[in-house]
């Protein structure tokens, strides 16, 4: 799993951005669930693998939305293993995410954005590792989100957490970094 480097890509305006954002959500929505699940399990490995490696001790998660590879077996592994685990909470809209501790299986409820969050929310810190979904990624490690940029606010404060890109290798493409986006250290998919 090597770290990501910084180069210069294929710029596109923000028309193009928004048709390959709705193409690799496609391709996502796509996948066989049988394959996904593979996927996700491979995922989980690799994470579980990284973790070893250093074993950060609180790391902020995510919770699954529109087909992003679901990390709840790996998130119960490092839960066991002590590790603390926070989820993102959005408390308004074009702030940084705030975090709220999390541990799998507690009561969970929809916030306004319909994203779940844990029901009784005890905020923490901003942690110092983070697994963030991409929805796209390109090979210097920027990420292709939804568009609301609330990760690259989160990001944007010194000093940076370690951040973990996630998603599946099908979503790699090729794209330009905006003024205001973060490159991230690593990318985690099923083949690394």
């Amino acid at each position: 799993m090597p770290p990501c480097t910084t180069a210069e890509t294929t710029v596109i305006s923000p028309g193009e951005k928004a048709a390959l954002r709705k193409t690799l959500a496609a391709a996502r929505k796509a996948l066989d669930p049988v394959q996904k699940q593979q996927w996700d399990a491979r995922i989980c490995a690799n994470v579980l693998a990284w973790w070893d490696a250093g074993k950060p001790g609180h790391i902020g998660v995510y919770w699954p939305l529109a087909g992003e590879p679901d990390l709840h077996p790996a998130y119960a592994a490092l839960a066991r293993a002590g590790v603390r685990l926070a989820l993102p909470v959005v408390h308004q809209k074009d702030a940084a995410l705030g975090f709220a501790h999390w541990e799998p299986g507690e009561a969970m409820v929809r916030d306004r954005m319909g994203v779940a969050v844990p029901q009784l929310l005890r905020p923490v810190e901003r942690p110092q590792t983070l697994m963030i979904p991409c929805l796209g990624f390109n090979r210097h490690g920027y990420r292709l989100g939804y568009g609301g940029g609330y990760y690259d606010r989160t990001l944007a404060p010194h000093p940076r957490p370690l951040t973990l890109g996630i998603a599946y290798a099908l979503a790699a493409a090729s794209f330009a970094d905006d003024p205001h986006d973060v490159a991230l250290d690593l990318i985690i998919t099923e083949q690394s």
